[in-house]
């Protein structure tokens, strides 16, 4: 009688969480109410199963309950009941799927004249392409992948030269505009995701897939990856902000071109040399860095991190926190650097000098610290030398205090909280897998050790 009386408040405790529950569907913002339709055709179908099963399996135990007086009936078989339970089952399943198909047959046929972007997938970063004024996206292969051709195009192909590059998380599209997304992965599998899209679909490797959809409200959407891609796949996000025709052209035209990133690409160390005076006064003729001054080594990093940092300065996506009392020194610093190609050529003197060793004072464990690392070194690689196709700079070879406090300002938000720092909000949740101060102590010890292999 008990275990009947549970069964039916289990019914209804699951109906009012269900019916009341705040974690329902986000607000539809394009085309596809039609899946929110197949969803709920299934909650329906499936929760009538969930509530008949239930009571019946509770009419059951309260009226075959034992009692010693009384003999089971045993009936191996009952083809009117099997015909019947055969028949409410297909219904069911006819019902739950066949509306299904409906939508996936309109969900792959993409309307004549939408427009394409190209989303590229990789662990764990979005990147975006769109065809250029020709209308055609440019070839590409996976040996055109380098630090300057991250998407791989084919640069002997004049269809790409003009193909618009989003080396970023952040799209922009049109609203009210029907638009084919191409779907390519550069490692593993990944899945595209706007939930509130309604759209999904897997990336895999040496192929396109696509889907397609017409967004429908402005604002600033959610980019998931709903595929296990390895270790911080949950940290794999993004956005898409639908805007007006006129502001998606004006931004579109903002972006850069593929021909445009690869003019100028060397940069000129002796001119850089010159440039590179101002810096030297905090972070040292030989780039070694200078503690007194706060002043992290230069020398050894690599060239696409720190252009990258530089643009942060630039753009005021780091050191701008209020918080951040270095980073605020460093943003005018930066700011002396008035052209993409100054950047380059000040970056090609630093990468021409010799790395230098440093001193590291850190005293931790270790042998705790290996251990953290295990999850640092999924980016960064297993001897702290860093990877461009992960976007993680080298840490071997790094003075210990600027390492350990950058870790900080991870954990407390005063780097990587900016809108645009794509890199730094995954460090933020990185960062904060480190409990205290003496984690993050032993983590950098075991750093530290990287350092005559990498210098």
């Amino acid at each position: 009688m008990a275990l009947a009386i549970i069964l039916v408040l289990l019914i209804i405790a699951s109906l009012i969480f269900h019916f009341a529950s705040p974690w329902w569907f986000t607000p539809l913002a394009s085309n596809w109410g039609s899946i929110d339709t197949t969803i709920n055709l299934t909650f329906w179908v499936t929760g009538f199963v969930f509530v008949a099963v239930n009571l019946f399996l509770a009419y059951c135990v309260f009226r075959f309950r034992y009692h010693k007086d009384k003999r089971s009936h045993y009936e191996p078989e009952n083809k009117r009941l099997e015909v019947w339970l055969s028949a409410i089952t297909a219904v069911g399943v006819i019902v739950m799927l066949a509306p299904g198909l409906v939508v996936w047959a309109k969900f792959v046929d993409v309307p004549e004249g939408a427009s394409e972007m190209e989303v590229v997938g990789q662990q764990w970063q979005w990147g975006f392409r769109f065809p250029g004024e020709d209308g055609q996206f440019g070839r590409v292969a996976k040996q055109f992948i380098s630090e300057t051709n991250p998407l791989g195009l084919d640069p002997s192909d004049l269809a790409g030269q003009d193909d618009v590059i989003i080396d970023q998380n952040e799209v922009h599209l049109p609203i009210g505009e029907d638009v084919k997304v191409l779907l390519r992965s550069k490692d593993v599998l990944h899945n595209f995701a706007v939930p509130q899209f309604r759209v999904k679909m897997d990336l895999v490797p040496g192929l396109i897939s696509y889907l397609w959809f017409e967004p429908t409200k402005i604002g600033r959407f959610d980019i998931l990856c709903m595929e296990l891609c390895g270790l911080a796949h949950h940290t794999m996000r993004g956005h898409v902000v639908v805007d007006t025709a006129e502001d998606f052209t004006a931004w579109l035209a903002s972006q850069t071109t593929f021909r445009e990133t690869q003019v100028g690409i060397k940069g000129d160390p002796v001119a850089g040399q010159a440039l590179y005076a101002a810096c030297a006064a905090c972070h040292g003729q030989q780039a070694e860095g200078n503690k007194a001054l706060n002043a992290p080594k230069l020398s050894g990093q690599s060239s696409w991190y720190l252009s990258r940092q530089l643009h942060y300065y630039q753009q005021g996506i780091r050191g701008a926190h209020k918080d951040d009392i270095f980073g605020q020194q460093m943003a005018p610093m930066a700011a002396i650097l008035s052209s993409k190609q100054a950047v380059k050529n000040v970056l090609a003197h630093i990468d021409s000098l010799k790395e230098t060793s440093v001193e590291n004072l850190m005293s931790g464990n270790a042998a705790r610290g290996a251990s953290y690392y295990v999850t640092c070194g999924a980016c960064h690689g297993t001897e702290g030398q860093g990877n461009f196709s992960l976007n993680a700079p080298k840490l071997a070879g790094q003075q210990d205090w600027y390492l350990k406090r950058q870790i900080e300002n991870f954990r407390t938000g005063v780097r990587g909280n900016h809108a645009n720092d794509n890199y730094g909000k995954q460090m933020i949740l990185m960062a904060r897998m480190l409990k205290d101060e003496q984690a993050i102590d032993d983590l950098i010890t075991y750093i530290n050790q990287f350092d005559s292999e990498h210098r």
